[in-house]
């Protein structure tokens, strides 16, 4: 099986290559010129990079001509919800324009791999109470450009599905973390700062934002895993759920990461820069759907996940990076 996987030079995204080469698979991926690649180091030489950018049409069926793959998981996006609130225009236009010209390419080239559109939690945007634990029934209220850009690539994905039958399966998936998780991230945020008090890098002081928000999270393995499941036994022009359903506060995500570390005191410091705008107080979500139609759940404890993205950044700050 030929896979590609745009955005594979990403947190995710790296994941899911490793996960599908597990699987046998051939695996191609995107790059833009000078894109990092640190999180490929160790599968480099077992993936296929081609180089193109999805904001040029040309270059999008130039990528499916060469890779001309029988999956394709579309994850390349701009993904950090606070730097969308400070380049909206660059966020709605790569998040858009790139997934338009991926599903254009398909349609001009006629390939018709099966295809999953990566979306997001942060679709559902406001959520009541008595909405809990949101179904993919639920009403979308997006707060942020982000979650703006999210949604016009979900409706898109439904829109290329219905309009010329291409057989897309989209996703919404709920917070994840884990190793490779960038550091613009509250969890991955909170294990750096950690790791750098750990070495004396930094004094014991731990910055934060809002803490007592209560968020979904699950590990990015279990997500990818997720994707993969999804494009084998999910339906065409459906939408899926992709969550723990259970919901921690970012104050106990905050504790479990200081448990797992050898810190004896630490101060946190609430730091205005780190809120957003505008934020929910709860937000979980319900897996009926996609354990139902392909049996896919968490399986990973969220103490597991957090020990292991500290180990991932323990020798990094070390290091200097």
């Amino acid at each position: 099986m030929r896979v590609l996987i745009t955005g594979i030079t990403g947190f995710a995204g790296s994941h899911l290559a490793e996960y599908a080469l597990a699987h046998g698979a051939e695996v191609f991926g995107n790059v833009r010129t000078r894109g990092p690649l640190a999180h490929l180091q160790g599968i480099r030489r077992q993936v296929r990079l081609i180089q193109a950018d999805l904001r040029d049409p040309v270059a999008a069926q130039t990528l499916l001509a060469e890779s001309r793959p029988d999956r394709i998981f579309h994850l390349a996006a701009q993904s950090f919800v606070q730097v969308s609130f400070k380049a909206p225009v660059e966020c709605l236009q790569t998040n858009a324009v790139c997934q338009l010209n991926l599903l254009e390419a398909m349609r001009v080239t006629g390939l018709t791999p099966r295809t999953l559109v990566a979306g997001s939690s942060e679709e559902y945007g406001l959520i009541h109470p008595d909405e809990t634990p949101v179904t993919e029934d639920a009403p979308l209220r997006p707060v942020s450009p982000y979650a703006v850009s999210k949604v016009v690539q979900d409706v898109m994905g439904f829109q290329y599905w219905k309009s010329h039958g291409l057989p897309i399966v989209r996703s919404r998936a709920f917070n994840h973390t884990g190793p490779r998780s960038g550091e613009v991230f509250v969890a991955s945020s909170f294990a750096r700062q950690i790791a750098a008090i750990e070495t004396g890098r930094r004094p014991p002081v731990i910055q934060v934002g809002n803490l007592e928000a209560r968020r979904d999270f699950s590990d990015v393995r279990d997500i990818v895993r997720g994707y993969w499941d999804l494009l084998e036994g999910g339906t065409p022009g459906d939408v899926y759920n992709l969550c723990s359903g259970r919901a921690w506060s970012i104050r106990e995500v905050l504790d479990m990461l200081i448990a797992a570390s050898t810190l004896a005191h630490v101060t946190v410091e609430p730091i205005a820069s780190r809120m957003r705008p505008a934020d929910n107080p709860l937000v979980i979500g319900s897996a009926a759907k996609i354990e139902a139609a392909v049996g896919w759940r968490p399986a990973i404890p969220i103490e597991q996940t957090l020990r292991d993205l500290l180990e991932y950044w323990r020798p990094r700050v070390k290091s200097g990076e």
